[in-house]
């Protein structure tokens, strides 16, 4: 079924929206961009699409000869990891399940926390060091590695439909493509000399110094990314390898939804920016998660030239952070989450929601990962369907 409909028949480009119902703030935006002078062709958004910083998170756009840091992102390479295992979930029990994940939760630093001594990895030799912020930040980076952050960063425990036992994590580059992000928006914000539907939006030519400096440090910041994930998965894996001595697990999937990356569509070669969203061309296969205590998914690309053959990366968010821990009823917070082992909802500890709960990643926060899907089947084939039974947020 084509869930596709066109936006803006006043626009300089069209937009192409897979979002039944776009929010106005997050619609402004995608105008924006197809109004902007480097983009090419359309404007894509995906089923959870939402109000981002300048371009819409869930928005996917095709650029000639320039690349926008800020429609990369601040998280550069941040992304999903997925691994299946021989372990039936019922097997399980809530108590046993609950030491794994403080286990995890112990071992793996979370949220605001680093390790406190520096990590190997040979990528630390092969750092661009001659630009800047990457010689700046490389020695704080080191204690960043294998760390899962802050936010909707997550680990999560789950059962497939053949009650396999899987993790799934979300995680990016940390401070380390915070600090590039801003960094080389900061250069496009002096480079750009013309007019721009919204100066976030200011770009780098890649036949630039500045613009070429920025392509490396995001390809460096995907590597970092890539290997954050992976330290973080083989922590885990130790962890279950203790637990069932006769543990098996499948092979790695492993995907970014916040990158740029040259390839060719409608005949041209150009710089598709991804932010939230995941590469699915003819058979690759895709990680789209839910919220904390909803299903997620593993998918196929069918391969949409017209989506620059992405799909969501993820079910998107329906309320702000700040709104989601005034607006929502903590009691249905906690409701959302039962059967799952989950520390709980923190507080907030200043300001106007001091006393309040941060209930902003609540299930409630979110959209409707069933609706989501649906939304994208002319973009994904559904692979399996993964619920959570353990929960863990940064």
């Amino acid at each position: 079924m084509e869930w596709k409909k066109e936006i803006g028949t006043d626009l300089a480009l069209p937009i192409y929206s897979w979002c039944k119902n776009v929010e106005e703030d997050t619609l402004v935006q995608a105008k924006n961009l197809a109004n902007h002078p480097m983009l090419f062709h359309h404007v894509a958004l995906m089923p959870d699409a939402h109000f981002g910083y300048s371009m819409p998170i869930g928005g996917v756009i095709a650029v000639k000869d320039a690349i926008i840091p800020s429609a990369v992102g601040v998280d550069i390479g941040c992304g999903m990891r997925f691994v299946k295992t021989n372990i039936k979930s019922s097997s399980i029990g809530m108590k046993k399940l609950d030491e794994i994940r403080q286990q995890i939760e112990r071992d793996i630093p979370m949220g605001f926390h680093h390790h406190e001594h520096p990590q190997m990895w040979d990528g630390f030799d092969e750092a661009p060091v001659d630009i800047a912020i990457i010689r700046q930040e490389i020695d704080s980076a080191r204690k960043q590695l294998g760390t899962l952050g802050s936010g909707n960063h997550f680990i999560e425990i789950q059962k497939d439909n053949n009650d396999n036992l899987c993790i799934m994590l979300h995680s990016g580059s940390r401070n380390f493509g915070y600090k590039i992000c801003n960094t080389f928006q900061d250069f496009a914000l002096e480079y750009n000399k013309v007019d721009l539907p919204d100066k976030g939006l200011a770009f780098l030519s890649v036949f630039d110094f500045r613009g070429q400096e920025y392509i490396t440090a995001m390809k460096y910041a995907l590597q970092f990314a890539r290997e954050n994930r992976n330290r973080m998965m083989l922590v885990i894996k130790q962890i279950l390898h203790d637990k069932f001595n006769n543990i098996k697990f499948s092979d790695d999937l492993d995907i970014h939804h916040n990158y740029a990356s040259l390839e060719q569509h409608f005949g041209e070669n150009v710089w598709i920016h991804r932010k939230g969203a995941i590469r699915v061309g003819m058979g690759d296969l895709g990680v789209i998660p839910g919220s904390m205590g909803t299903a997620s998914y593993i998918v196929r690309g069918i391969g949409n030239a017209d989506s620059f053959n992405s799909a969501s990366h993820g079910a998107g968010r329906n309320m702000g952070r700040n709104d989601a821990s005034r607006n929502i009823d903590p009691s249905d917070a906690i409701k959302a989450m039962e059967g799952i082992s989950f520390k709980g909802y923190s507080g907030h500890s200043r300001g106007s929601l001091k006393g309040k709960l941060d209930l902003s990643e609540s299930p409630l926060a979110y959209k409707d990962i069933e609706e989501v899907i649906k939304a994208e089947e002319d973009l994904v084939e559904v692979v399996d369907r993964l619920m959570p039974i353990a929960a863990m947020k940064g």
